[in-house]
């Protein structure tokens, strides 16, 4: 099978689509004033259908007007948030080797380009968060009797994402409190999907799964070693070693630790091609990294199975605290644990109501549960930014008035606005900078 099959199949698709919307163009048909337009390389297909859906959701206005102030407050929390991140991310870059630098792809949170990011999931999960943010910034506006002119879908090849046109004269006509409400929607529906999504695969994870056995998951058997002749599988879970219960990732390199090449040890796993706990005697090799040190053979995962379904149930439960749990749960993909699949998912079974489902089909269900809960809090922290034309950046430019407003009373409405884009601007052209710094500044020193 062509090894390329994948890329060849884009690069078919992207042609065509290139060729369609030449012909598009050719025909007269793509313009900003047609139902057909173009928004950078994406194609733009704009209705006014579903203005009047926006109406009757909009129209519990003192409700819409509470819960966006909460989303101003929010957004202003996430902006402070993620300039902080920037910051120390740009003091971090001093002593990271040219090695250790983060590569644009790891910059650009985009599925198909981010690494860490699966196509699949990642398009289904980017998909719901930009439409779904895009609604909630036409229900906002419609509240706040601000206009939409128009609403439609953005296609590069397949849909990408959604989109709510807001009438630019009557937001710039309305009060800075009504035009923040709008600009903090968006971001205040991804947040409430990351919590949403994540309550919803907690649920999910904690009535119908069970590690197999309490220990350490080995993802990996190096062949010819004394795992592989013991015939220990990835998929397995190791639970003890001469005895000494191996539950975590440090019990298993201490109990390792204490061994010698060539020492026979009794090994207890759960096989996941038996279905029972296994113990076997095992004579040890001689580690080819640490002298006089045994070696078994087996890369185990960083987490084990207990504490990967505690992670994706309740991180902030996890014995090494909160906030390090939380970021355990962030970053899952690193650790190659999120998507669940293949091996990983062979250290669980099903139990409860889901019992009799597939373990293939429910870890599918979960997986994108997962992603639309991590994608949902990208897009929140990232249209965060001070950074036009992002929401944040409209909400920077508002506070920014707002304080000049407390402390140059005398300033003119004019003067304010004035003001109010040039420190815009200042902060756009500052996070542009912290973004390149981490990528240049390494690969410098």
């Amino acid at each position: 099978m062509d090894p390329y099959l994948g890329y060849e199949i884009t690069v078919a698709l992207i042609f065509v689509y290139g060729l369609i919307l030449y012909g598009l163009h050719r025909a007269g048909k793509l313009g900003p004033d047609r139902p057909l337009s173009l928004f950078g390389p994406a194609l733009m297909t704009k209705t006014v259908r579903g203005r009047s859906l926006l109406d009757r959701w909009g129209r519990f206005r003192r409700l819409w007007s509470a819960v966006s102030d909460l989303g101003i407050v929010l957004a202003a929390a996430a902006m402070v948030t993620i300039v902080v991140l920037l910051v120390l991310g740009a003091i971090a870059s001093f002593r990271l080797s040219p090695s250790q630098a983060p590569s644009v792809q790891e910059v650009v949170g985009l599925p198909g380009i981010n690494p860490i990011i699966p196509l699949g999931y990642g398009i289904v999960a980017l998909v719901v968060g930009i439409v779904l943010h895009e609604l909630m910034h036409g229900i906002i506006a419609r509240s706040q009797k601000i206009g939409v002119k128009s609403l439609g879908i953005l296609w590069f090849v397949v849909p990408i994402g959604a989109f709510v046109e807001q009438d630019d004269k009557e937001m710039m006509a309305a009060s800075r409190r009504r035009r923040d409400r709008v600009a903090a929607a968006g971001v205040l529906a991804n947040f409430a999907l990351a919590v949403l999504f994540f309550l919803l695969l907690s649920g999910l994870v904690a009535t119908s799964v069970q590690p197999n056995a309490n220990g350490v998951g080995i993802a990996y058997v190096e062949p010819n070693t004394p795992a592989a002749n013991a015939t220990l599988a990835p998929g397995d879970i190791l639970t003890s070693i001469n005895a000494t219960n191996t539950t975590t990732l440090a019990l298993f390199q201490s109990a390792l630790a204490n061994t010698t090449p060539g020492e026979t040890v009794s090994v207890t796993y759960y096989s996941a091609g038996l279905g029972r706990l296994v113990t076997t005697a095992v004579v040890l090799a001689p580690s080819p990294t640490v002298h006089g040190r045994g070696y078994l053979g087996v890369a185990v995962d960083t987490f084990t199975p207990a504490e990967l379904k505690q992670i994706l149930v309740w991180p902030a439960g996890l014995g090494s605290g909160p906030v390090s749990g939380t970021l355990d749960w962030l970053v899952l993909p690193l650790a190659t644990l999120e998507p669940v699949s293949g091996t990983t998912m062979s250290y669980f079974h099903l139990t409860g109501v889901l019992s009799g489902t597939s373990t293939g089909t429910f870890w599918i269900g979960a997986n994108v549960l997962y992603w639309l809960a991590w994608m949902n809090l990208l897009l929140g922290l990232s249209n965060a930014l001070p950074l036009f034309p992002l929401d944040g950046g409209l909400l920077f430019r508002d506070f920014a008035i707002s304080f000049a407003a407390r402390v140059r009373r005398g300033w003119s409405t004019a003067r304010l606005d004035e003001f109010g884009g040039r420190a815009a601007a200042v902060s756009s052209v500052l996070v542009l900078l912290l973004l390149v710094w981490q990528l240049v500044v390494p690969r410098l020193l």
